[in-house]
């Protein structure tokens, strides 16, 4: 890992070519003599797959505020509360990836380099579908014409079937069988998956699964083919995808060293905590110690979210718990997980569930597998382990199981994850004792963020209009 510093930290300022811009052009063309002009497939396959990671951190950073995993120390603070906030960092990170990951596209189309084009397609839909979750409209089908500085937003619907075509298209192109005369993915350059199309393939079958379970309060949700997508993907922790290979150290860990140093973040949301501390369910979720270190006083205290802190000033003396550099999730060389198997059994438990209704064997043994794949992941002891799943907090029998118990436990499992506020507003937020924060903006939960001013300033002709934060998305509806 030490290794990689000083050519990811290379790879990130030197491979921004034909780069998507937020404002007064969406293409770079100009002449820049730091320009990579001809990069090889191997060297953006290395550019895209550590910024695909890196833009997991980036927006899991915004929504872990709404799903209160996390919460501002400050009284009212913006994250926490709702205000309207300019995301245009965020934008423009999933923007020129794509930009990155368009030109290898057309790259690997041209030398016909199947397993890059798969590649590419798979990573053009996973950024378009954090595009989906945030914005729930963006430019797609004229984003990266040269000639096009102002591109139309693309219908939230078309873009969900532009983003699932995407998969399917980078599906069949890396089922195509291996050419030796062709360039591969190189395995050092792909700090995902290492060059293992295998891996690749099932992650592609998660990201389906993911899009057809997105749209569960449609009329045209279709949980059989959710279940064909999961049973092609994901057969255990090893095929996690993820990416550990930073230019100093996994961001979260960055955080929790400001924090440590009284620049404040990072701070647990007393929601997520007293989910696993034993106030909000009656038993203590052994996960908790794996995810955060205790106060001084042995206890977990979250912070309540928009009310700030809830010790005696605003300073780290530990009296409520933090971002932990001792978890396998957020230490210091800790890979950023993009997609896991414990993620997958929720998707399973859930289309299972809805499929085959209550005392669904097949729900049941994925909801069970999906709570222990997340504490092996996280290092939890396997009698403590039993212990929990023996306790009144999980279901005794698949007759027992509901989505309530499935959303509860995905919730934990995804802690951190940018799926997780997907999960929270397909659900209606409806998870035991989850309020309103302190002082919120709104009077219900928020369902999407504004567009980017930039884009309003630049691109207004085409910006939809937005009533409110509180608006549901087109997938977020029947």
């Amino acid at each position: 890992m030490k290794g990689s510093k000083l050519y990811i930290a290379v790879l990130t300022t030197a491979v921004l070519v034909f780069a998507f811009a937020s404002c007064k052009k969406y293409i770079e063309v100009g002449d820049n003599p730091n320009q990579v002009i001809n990069p090889p497939l191997n060297t953006l396959l290395a550019t895209v797959t550590a910024k695909t990671g890196n833009n997991t951190f980036t927006v899991a950073n915004i929504t872990s505020y709404f799903t209160q995993y996390l919460a501002n120390p400050a009284v009212s603070g913006s994250t926490d509360t709702y205000q309207l906030t300019d995301y245009s960092s965020t934008w423009d990170s999933l923007y020129y990836t794509m930009g990155d990951i368009n030109e290898m596209k057309k790259r690997a189309t041209a030398t016909a380099a199947t397993e890059h084009l798969g590649v590419s397609n798979l990573l053009m839909a996973y950024h378009l579908d954090q595009v989906i979750d945030l914005w729930g409209q963006g430019p797609y089908t004229e984003a990266f014409h040269e000639n096009i500085l102002t591109p139309k937003y693309d219908d939230p619907e078309a873009l969900y079937n532009s983003t699932l075509a995407l998969v399917n298209e980078g599906l069949a192109e890396l089922s195509q069988p291996k050419d030796s005369t062709k360039v591969g993915l190189g395995k050092a350059d792909d700090l995902i998956y290492n060059g293992d199309i295998g891996k690749w393939i099932k992650f592609g079958n998660l990201l389906k699964a993911r899009l057809l379970n997105k749209i569960s309060k449609k009329a045209s949700y279709d949980p059989a083919a959710v279940l064909a997508a999961v049973s092609l993907s994901f057969t255990g922790n090893a095929d996690n995808a993820k990416m550990g290979n930073y230019a100093d150290k996994n961001p979260w860990a960055n955080i929790a060293l400001d924090n440590s140093n009284l620049l404040l973040g990072g701070w647990l949301s007393e929601q997520f905590v007293d989910a696993l501390n034993g106030k909000t369910y009656g038993v203590v979720d052994p996960r908790i110690a794996r995810i955060t270190d205790p106060t001084i006083t042995g206890t977990y205290v979250g912070t309540p979210n928009g009310a700030g802190n809830v010790g005696p000033a605003n300073n780290t003396v530990k009296d409520e718990v933090y971002i932990s550099l001792n978890s396998p999730l957020t230490g210091r060389t800790s890979p950023i997980y993009i997609a896991t198997y414990a993620e997958l059994k929720f998707i399973e438990a859930e289309a299972a569930f809805r499929l085959e209704g209550a005392g669904s064997a097949r729900a049941y043994q994925a909801y069970l597998d999906g709570i222990r794949a997340n504490m092996e992941l996280l290092g939890v002891t396997a009698v403590d382990q039993a212990t929990y799943l023996a306790s009144a907090a999980v279901a005794a029998t698949a007759a027992d199981l509901n989505l309530d118990l499935i959303f509860k436990e995905k919730y934990i499992a995804t802690y951190l994850s940018p799926e997780a506020w997907v999960d929270a507003r397909r659900y209606d937020y409806k998870y035991k004792d989850f309020t309103l924060p302190a002082h919120a903006a709104l009077t219900e939960f928020i369902r999407r963020v504004d567009y980017v001013d930039a884009e309003k300033s630049e691109n207004s002709i085409n910006v939809p209009s937005i009533t409110s934060l509180a608006d549901h998305l087109w997938w977020d509806m029947p």
